[in-house]
């Protein structure tokens, strides 16, 4: 890697952490652009926080290299702790603390004087500084963990499954502070399972999957796959499955069959994985055999 490339916020080559028997993550690379908002984007126990425990400096890897703000971790773990705000996905605090004395140790940890933008972050997401963390229910634990992570307005954010347990009111109000943070000038890498959400504030993301990188791109190329989800009832037996053909074929498909409803939408998001996963193990099997490309399944039944 490029030492101190200004364009990059984020360099990952051949990341990889085994847990011995247990999956880890394995050959992890990617770049984030500064400015950057990027997702990461994978089901539950796919690699995600290790690969972002990893970057940190929290846990060691075995192989692999990673830069941060154009610095080398974990060789560099204090400075780059110092501009990073991080949240991770579980938000653990003493139980015994008040909110506000939390937020307080965050801001000292890091020699900073943050009570400023504390104080404002607090108010937009109502954060009660009074209360004792014991107290707290998971969605104001993770309100106090936001604040911790964006109070030093930190030149990159890596944000773990942050709207797991916030309300949909309180997600609005995250995101507008996330999309304020990143007008200015903040890269933000932020992994979730919620689709939607990448789709919706996300540039480029991360697709992963059993602990390695599926594919990197766009969101919007991300979200062009023609795969589909498929609902119908036929003589009074429902059934799912994907589609990844065109529309036409699939309405000669159906065509004579005794169709009582049919709905047709977007796949959840482990199906978009599967799907990737899938047409991502067909091709390497089908290039070994005859360097051709495998023909996608059009139909996968579900049930």
């Amino acid at each position: 890697m490029t030492a101190g490339n200004a364009k990059n916020a984020i360099e990952i080559r051949g990341l990889t952490k085994s847990y011995g028997r247990h999956r880890g993550v394995r050959d992890i690379s990617l770049e984030v652009k500064e400015g950057d908002i990027f997702g990461f984007l994978g089901p539950n126990g796919a690699g995600k926080s290790t690969t972002i425990r990893s970057m940190l400096g929290l846990i060691r890897f075995q192989a692999g290299e990673v830069r941060l703000l154009g610095m080398e971790a974990p060789k560099q773990q204090t400075e780059i702790l110092r501009q990073t705000g991080y949240m991770p996905s579980e938000a653990m605090f003493y139980p015994s603390m008040r909110a506000g004395d939390v937020i307080r140790f965050a801001a000292r940890a890091r020699g900073m004087d943050c009570a400023g933008e504390a104080e404002r972050l607090c108010s937009l997401l109502k954060v009660d500084a009074e209360r004792r963390i014991g107290e707290l229910s998971l969605g104001n634990r993770k309100k106090v963990s936001i604040v911790c992570a964006m109070q030093h307005r930190p030149r990159l954010l890596i944000l773990d499954e942050p709207t797991s347990g916030l309300d949909p009111l309180m997600q609005e109000v995250f995101f507008e502070l996330l999309l304020e943070y990143n007008r200015q000038g903040a890269t933000c890498f932020l992994s979730s399972h919620v689709l939607p959400e990448v789709k919706t504030y996300c540039k480029n993301a991360a697709i992963i999957k059993d602990g390695s990188i599926l594919r990197v791109d766009t969101v919007e190329n991300l979200s062009r796959s023609d795969l589909r989800l498929v609902r119908l009832t036929e003589d009074g037996e429902v059934k799912e499955f994907t589609w990844s053909g065109r529309m036409k074929e699939l309405i000669d498909t159906l065509a004579g069959r005794n169709v009582e409803d049919l709905l047709i939408g977007e796949p959840s998001l482990e199906e978009l994985f599967i799907h990737y996963y899938e047409k991502d193990s067909g091709e390497r099997k089908d290039e070994s055999a005859d360097g051709g490309h495998a023909d996608e399944g059009k139909e996968r039944e579900l049930k």
